[in-house]
């Protein structure tokens, strides 16, 4: 295939363009949009060759669109208004605004794109968003089929489960049986070369499982730190699931001493002790990373137990018959810490050469990758479009 020209929309900190490279595809990013001023710095410091709009997306004309002559979009638009947890706006939500104006210039465009590959939250396939795209790429008579899809699926222990919908422009069609319901993981039967393991942390894909999303509501009694039984016994099926890597396989190699910044504060442990998912290095999980993560504790992501030493069972379950201080003291033998922006990223697929400016604060760095997309999962999807 000929060289593709390629144009990433909403491209934050280039999760999209890292995904594209490790594709194995001949493209180049011909423009990258995108309004955040932080992520647009970690984008240029990442790809200085890349030509970065930093503006609006509506505030692009169709001639600036024509101009570009792209072959394929990639795009994650903002999710929040589909969020399970936010207002769930959709299409009234602000932010929508710039995803509706690519569906109606979609249409007019000189030439559609080949391929067109978007990724948002669970959530966005139950909205009018979502509804809008499908009736516009109906109207143009594009190939497509809709996904969730977890990186559990490539056997990375860290639980991510996102929409995805990739489509060819007539008279494309795709090496697998379409289906206008949404498919769980990737589709089968697969391009040979999807699941395949080209790298270390890619497993073999006749052990390789996708877990299921890590905010299931389960029933069961109450067991210690506010688990229910059900709770606790899936978490302890995916630990000893051999098709998920364990979490130290991610975790950065440095002194007990450069970590400690990551500790937790002694009034957070008091406070959200109970409510925290807590991951030991040879765990075979982790619950997904939000923007929040290291400003709120419950549901923004999993910390580690950096100390192996002491047992997270029976740290926990004599808690209620201390004192404060005493139960402080108890906890912190625990060493929970969170994760690093370092090994966050390694957990969503980053290569090891994506840096971040060192002025860029450490809760700036939380916030962008909470909001970015795991480039693993991303990649085999574009093998998959393209092949």
């Amino acid at each position: 295939m000929e060289h593709l020209r390629v144009l990433e929309l909403y491209s934050g900190i280039g999760g999209m363009h890292y995904a594209l490279t490790e594709s194995g595809v001949a493209a180049e990013v011909v423009a990258a949009v995108d309004v955040n001023t932080t992520a647009n710095e970690i984008y240029k410091h990442n790809f200085p060759n890349t030509p970065l709009l930093p503006k609006t997306i509506e505030g692009m004309t169709l001639d600036d669109f024509n101009k570009l002559a792209f072959d394929m979009i990639l795009m994650s638009p903002p999710c929040q208004p589909f969020t399970r947890i936010g207002l769930q706006g959709d299409v009234t939500d602000p932010r929508t605004k710039s995803f509706l104006y690519i569906l109606d210039l979609l249409p007019r465009l000189s030439k559609l794109p080949r391929f067109i590959l978007l990724e948002n939250v669970k959530g966005f396939e139950t909205s009018s968003a979502r509804d809008s795209l499908v009736k516009t790429l109906k109207e143009c008579g594009y190939n497509y089929q809709e996904l969730m899809v977890s990186p559990t699926c490539l056997g990375m222990p860290n639980s991510r489960l996102r929409y995805f919908m990739i489509a060819k422009a007539p008279p494309g069609s795709f090496s697998f049986h379409t289906t206008s319901a949404i498919q769980e993981g990737f589709p089968h039967p697969a391009d040979k070369v999807l699941l395949e393991p080209s790298s270390p942390i890619s497993p073999s894909p006749t052990t390789t499982t996708c877990q299921k999303d890590d905010h299931k509501e389960d029933e069961g009694g109450i067991l210690y730190k506010l688990e229910r039984a059900q709770d606790a016994e899936r978490k302890s099926s995916q630990n000893r699931d051999p098709s998920l890597r364990q979490i130290r396989a991610y975790l950065e190699d440095q002194g007990e001493g450069e970590m400690e910044q990551y500790l937790l504060p002694p009034k957070t442990l008091l406070r959200y002790a109970l409510l925290m998912d807590i991951v030991r290095p040879t765990c075979r999980r982790s619950v997904c990373f939000t923007k929040g993560y290291g400003h709120y504790v419950e549901g923004t992501g999993s910390v580690l137990q950096s100390c192996m030493e002491t047992d997270l069972e029976a740290a926990f379950k004599s808690l209620e018959r201390l004192s404060e201080e005493e139960k402080l003291q108890q906890l912190s033998r625990l060493k929970l810490r969170y994760f690093s922006p370092r090994e966050i990223a390694n957990l969503m697929g980053f290569p090891k050469h994506f840096n971040i400016p060192k002025n860029i604060s450490t809760k700036q760095q939380y916030r962008v990758l909470g909001n970015s997309l795991n480039v693993h999962v991303v990649a085999r999807l574009i093998e998959l479009l393209v092949s």
